[in-house]
């Protein structure tokens, strides 16, 4: 590798590629033979990266590429709930690695901005075994730091982009993962409370009004909160709609 390996908390051991397809499916490859939980799959570059619901990820040298195993004894649903934590846990790095000039939000279910401009963005894939139970989860996280994609349909930055030294992919791993660490035995210990509201705190348009896109329609309304397992409240002509999966945007 081109790159020094990084200096992980112990509870996580790094398989560190040069360029891969992509993260989440060499994780998930490994999962699926045994691999256990805590197994951080990492590539300079990625051929084929993806984002929530198939979307292409560009992945050129330079930014972080990494995907976590874990395999929390919970349901799959619940589980989901880790993808909130991970949001916490990255922008709470890029603040960090930005010296405090990062205003980091968090953009329901699973993006993280500065500016009004994705900067980091996270895909979750599970998989359950034969008693329907969750067998592993993966995390995977994407994280612009040299550079950003122009031409995407919610506006993209980078570390670069808003004049902050990049740091290495390695050195960003690192502390996303010493900050995933904490929250996750929060959550593990105490439940979603402290998560929510950790999330909330930095929610992208919370209280606004908001598109937010599904499978088979886009609604507008008011984004009023989520609730206790993560899912989004949409007030629409006084009516309170929740939402498990959708993409959100600002409303014009």
């Amino acid at each position: 590798m081109s790159l020094p390996r990084p200096l992980l908390p112990a509870a996580y051991r790094l398989d560190l590629r040069d360029t891969v397809g992509s993260t989440n499916d060499e994780a998930k490859a490994l999962a699926r033979d045994g691999a256990e939980a805590g197994t951080v799959v990492a590539a300079l570059e990625q051929t084929a990266g993806r984002g929530r619901r198939g979307r292409s990820w560009s992945s050129p040298r330079g930014n972080l590429y990494a995907s976590l195993i874990l395999r929390p004894a919970c349901s799959a649903e619940h589980a989901a709930q880790l993808g909130f934590v991970a949001a916490i846990a990255v922008g709470e790095a890029l603040s960090e690695l930005a010296e405090g000039r990062a205003a980091v939000a968090y953009k329901w279910p699973n993006d993280v901005l500065t500016g009004s401009r994705k900067i980091a963005g996270i895909l979750l894939e599970s998989e359950t075994g034969r008693d329907d139970r969750l067998a592993f989860l993966v995390l995977g996280v994407g994280v612009n730091l040299a550079s950003a994609p122009s031409e995407t349909e919610f506006p993209a930055t980078s570390f670069a982009a808003e004049g902050w030294p990049p740091p290495t992919a390695q050195t960003a791993l690192a502390a996303l993962l010493r900050h995933f660490e904490i929250w996750a035995a929060r959550w593990q210990q105490q439940g979603f409370g402290p998560v929510r509201e950790a999330w909330r705190a930095c929610a992208f348009a919370l209280g606004g009004q908001i598109r937010a896109r599904l499978e088979t329609a886009t609604l507008h309304g008011r984004f009023v909160d989520i609730d206790q397992q993560g899912a989004l409240l949409l007030e629409i002509g006084g009516e309170l709609r929740r939402i498990s999966a959708g993409d959100v945007f600002p409303a014009h």
